[in-house]
């Protein structure tokens, strides 16, 4: 049976098909400014992949921002359930998840089967998100994925003492003006953010057996910190991208409610 998940965020688009429970395609996009578009090319490009069609799909779970608008999704589930499911099944073991998306983090509480029993979430200020990055990115200059390489040259990390985007933003064009080396700031950033997501973890008790998702997770110097702020070493998805791991926990959940699922 092959089932699928849809995740619609808000700075991307993901979709990942299992071929009886075994990963087959996946696929990420930015999101375009309809979630129904980029629900359908993301899908699209992961059926391409896989030389399939919709109508091969026979149960499709949508999750994310855009969940409500994933046309051919016979049901939608929250991320945060979604996300730990994925992580659980890629690494049986875990504990808990840090998914930082584009506008929002969590972080998550997981029992032995991917069950989520607590969690937390900040979606009120951009500190703390993929956002947060994008904006700082843009001060800088750079492409947002180039950033954990430039980090990786600091010496001397600042101080980011405004946690507020846009006062964050404007103290980063004055650090600039100072003359500061930008893998210094950078690091700085990288910092800052790990501790705000920190503490939102640490308000339900950190899990030594933890993992991070999302794509802010393909940033080193990001990974990094938040190891350094947490205090513990965060378990690595290995060969998968953990920004599909949202999809990829939608289409386990199509699997495994396949039967009740089915139109």
């Amino acid at each position: 049976m092959i089932t699928a998940g849809c995740d619609v965020g808000s700075l991307s688009a993901k979709a990942v098909i299992l071929d009886s429970g075994s990963i087959v395609s996946s696929h990420v996009i930015f999101a375009r400014p309809e979630p129904e578009d980029s629900a359908r090319e993301v899908m699209g490009a992961a059926l391409e992949k896989a030389g399939l069609r919709l109508e091969d799909i026979e149960c499709c779970v949508g999750t994310g921002y855009g969940r409500n608008h994933v046309p051919f999704a016979q049901s939608v589930q929250s991320e945060i359930a979604c996300h730990g499911r994925g992580a659980q099944w890629l690494l049986p073991g875990v504990r808990m998840v840090i998914d930082i998306g584009g506008q929002d983090a969590k972080a998550i509480k997981l029992d032995e089967s991917g069950n989520v029993v607590r969690y937390a979430y900040n979606d009120k200020c951009a500190s703390g998100t993929g956002r947060f990055l994008e904006v700082m990115a843009g001060a800088l200059g750079l492409r947002i994925e180039d950033m954990g390489d430039i980090s990786s040259r600091a010496k001397e990390p600042v101080t980011i003492s405004n946690q507020c985007v846009v006062f964050a933003e404007t103290e980063i064009i004055s650090l600039i003006n100072e003359g500061r080396h930008q893998p210094d700031i950078i690091a700085g950033l990288h910092r800052a953010m790990a501790h705000r997501v920190a503490s939102l973890a640490k308000g339900i008790e950190i899990d030594r057996e933890l993992t991070m998702t999302g794509g802010v997770a393909k940033n080193r110097g990001m990974f990094q910190a938040l190891e350094e702020a947490l205090g513990v070493k965060i378990m690595e998805i290995g060969d998968a991208d953990p920004q599909i791991v949202g999809a990829l926990g939608a289409a386990l959940i199509a699997w495994e409610n396949r039967d009740s699922e089915k139109p």
